[in-house]
């Protein structure tokens, strides 16, 4: 396998694609150039983070930066500073992809998009309990994608009542501030889906399970949106119990493929976003 993710050479034609975060990480990077490289576009793509978004978005339009994408903590920051909002971003007024058309910035949100898909490709049942933790940025996204998809029978796990209560009532859900709050058959058959930074490597956390191990093996599937590592104690204590499970991994790199289409207009073959996948997730 060839490793693309470092472009040979750079001209003033070469189209510049970046991501803005407040920490940044090499995902994107080695996703975006190693299929760069493999289908012979002349684009390039930087990871930066800044401490001025207004300058940095404006920076996107006057330089003619082609996309970006947006992480933590600029979703939603960031949407007053652009031109206009596609509907997967404006359903939940969150961004995590800015694409300049000739000066004029939309954002987009291909994480939404991604859920939707794996919701899809799964074949999640929509009659099946949802219980869902988490409801940052991500986690507005991925209620918001399960919320369209038809499920209608969903609790939302947030110790920030604020804005926990104001997702769950956003997509008609019942909502709790812990695990221990829950009924306790509320797992039986249930899809749990974790969308915290628990079991994220890097952190204090980076062990912890976001669902006990009693919950996970009385559920019918389990979700885990946290991406690095692709294996979370999560997805490890589903595999061990032989419960279906769907990783980060797998949102990481549908997101990422839509972002190229975005982007470049090109959308590669799946053998080749598993390569890029595979030297970007390495």
């Amino acid at each position: 396998m060839t490793d693309f993710s470092s472009k040979a050479s750079i001209n003033r034609g070469t189209t510049l694609c970046m991501s803005l975060s407040a920490r940044p990480g090499n995902f994107g990077t080695r996703f975006q150039n190693h299929l760069y490289g493999a289908l012979g576009l002349d684009y390039l793509y930087k990871s930066f983070t800044t401490t001025d978004l207004a300058a940095a978005i404006g920076g996107i339009r006057a330089l003619g930066i082609r996309g970006c994408a947006i992480s933590m903590p600029f979703k939603e920051a960031c949407i007053p500073l652009l031109d206009g909002l596609e509907p997967s971003a404006a359903a939940i007024e969150s961004v995590n992809t800015i694409v300049n058309t000739d000066g004029v910035l939309r954002g987009y949100n291909t994480d939404y998009i991604a859920i939707e898909r794996l919701i899809a490709q799964y074949d999640l049942s929509r009659d099946a309990p949802l219980l869902l933790r988490g409801s940052g940025g991500m986690g507005k996204a991925v209620a918001c994608a399960f919320r369209d998809a038809g499920f209608r029978r969903g609790t939302l796990i947030a110790r920030n009542g604020g804005v926990g209560r104001a997702l769950a009532d956003r997509c008609d859900w019942d909502w709790v501030a812990r695990l221990e709050d829950l009924p306790r058959d509320a797992a039986d058959g249930a899809i749990l889906v974790n969308v915290t930074p628990l079991g994220m490597s890097g952190g204090a956390d980076a062990q912890t399970l976001a669902f006990p191990e009693t919950m996970i093996a009385r559920a019918g599937v389990v979700f885990d949106v946290v991406a690095i590592p692709v294996e979370t104690p999560l997805i490890r204590a589903a595999r061990a119990v032989g419960r279906p499970a769907i990783d980060g991994g797998e949102v990481l790199v549908l997101q990422g493929l839509e972002q190229f289409a975005l982007y470049t207009g090109v959308r590669p073959d799946a053998a080749l976003v598993r390569e890029a996948a595979a030297v970007a997730l390495a």
